[in-house]
């Protein structure tokens, strides 16, 4: 007996099996002022040059902009010396992140990606119709010999944040390379740097020189975080010209909107505005980390803009009660159970007056103010 035909479109296999992406949320019940640290954005906001380039972009809405983003690729370029045809520019890398997905996953395949790994490489892998594969971590870091240890004939893209989301911990440029060279040639490693302008640690690289120099490795960026451009969604990869080629062609014609061009291509450029937020990050990571750690609190050790902060698995003490307090008192964090730890918070450096704010709030939260 055949199959009763569907009486409406239904999407493949697999599609609805996807989990939703949730952002971190952005105020409380019933208003009132907040204080936002539960999406690593920087307390600084963008660059005045990247303001007044997109101010004056606005004035020409009706026309469609550069499809190769050619402004922008070139200041990244100068920026870093690089050749702007192995660059490509997305609305934010979590695009770039899953045009690789579709360009090299499919079914059959397989993608490996990190236990507490950034939530759109799952869904990348899924929606290009391959099956995700998940590494176990070691002490809340990416463990290079777990991947390894799931490489099979399948596997065809291996993602690494680094530093990685939500944990903010790193792993050393020998570390990346161990995993580079024992990667068959024909998987492609995806190196995220997001947070990588933040990091200060000597033994780090965002993997730019692995991407120069291999035939299968991608380095991804953006300008969401420290550059304070996330509402206009700007992302960069640089990529083996075969690589570029093949995004290139299944990306949208015009991905990239003209005034978040004009925006990015200031924004790169005026570099005093990017260190001055990696001094105010580096002023503020360790207090916030001493400070947690001051109340008894399990903090994971970051490089990024952001800390992991772990709480008892206690009625009253745990992390969803930490939630629920500091969101009455207009401190909003970000839950990360959906990466599997549903006992911490993460906690983005923000600006003196939420950073202070939110230690006191935490103290009063430890000392039993919400009891």
């Amino acid at each position: 007996m055949s199959a009763p035909t569907p009486v409406r479109p239904e999407p493949r296999p697999g599609v609805l099996a996807i989990d939703t992406y949730v952002p971190g949320k952005s105020g409380r019940p019933g208003g009132g002022k907040v204080h936002k640290l539960s999406s690593n954005e920087t307390p600084l906001g963008p660059s005045p040059a990247a303001l007044a380039a997109l101010h004056e972009a606005t004035a020409k809405l009706e026309t469609y902009p550069d499809g190769r983003a050619t402004v922008l690729r070139t200041a990244i370029a100068k920026r870093y010396g690089l050749d702007p045809e192995r660059i490509v520019c997305g609305a934010g890398s979590d695009e770039l992140l899953s045009l690789l997905a579709y360009a090299y996953g499919g079914p059959g395949t397989e993608g490996i990606y990190s236990e507490h790994g950034f939530l759109v490489y799952r869904i990348a892998i899924l929606a290009s119709g391959a099956t995700p594969v998940v590494a176990p971590e070691r002490d809340y870091t990416t463990d290079v010999d777990a991947i390894l240890a799931r490489v099979t004939e399948r596997t065809r893209i291996v993602y690494v944040t680094n530093p990685s989301n939500p944990t903010g911990t790193y792993l050393p440029f020998d570390e990346i390379r161990r995993l580079h060279a024992a990667l068959p040639a024909n998987v492609l490693l995806v190196i995220d740097g997001a947070y990588a302008e933040y990091v200060r640690a000597n033994d780090y690289s965002a993997g730019l020189e692995l991407a120069l120099d291999s035939e299968n490795v991608v380095m991804t960026r953006t300008f969401s975080k420290i550059y304070g451009l996330a509402a206009v969604r700007i992302g960069w990869m640089l990529a083996p010209a075969h690589v570029a080629d093949s995004v290139n062609r299944i990306r949208g014609p015009f991905n990239v909107s003209g005034p978040a061009i004009a925006a990015g291509a200031a924004a790169i450029a005026d570099e005093a505005h990017m260190a001055a937020a990696a001094a105010h990050n580096a002023e503020w990571l360790p207090k916030l980390t001493d400070g947690a750690r001051a109340l008894g609190l399990t903090v994971t050790p970051s490089v990024a803009n952001f800390v992991l902060i772990h709480f008892p698995d206690e009625p009253g003490r745990s992390a969803a009660d930490a939630d629920a307090f500091l969101t009455e008192r207009g401190l909003i964090t970000r839950r990360v159970a959906a990466y599997g730890l549903p006992n911490a918070l993460r906690v983005t450096v923000a600006s003196a007056e939420a950073n202070t704010a939110f230690l006191a709030a935490l103290g009063d939260f430890v000392r039993g103010a919400h009891a």
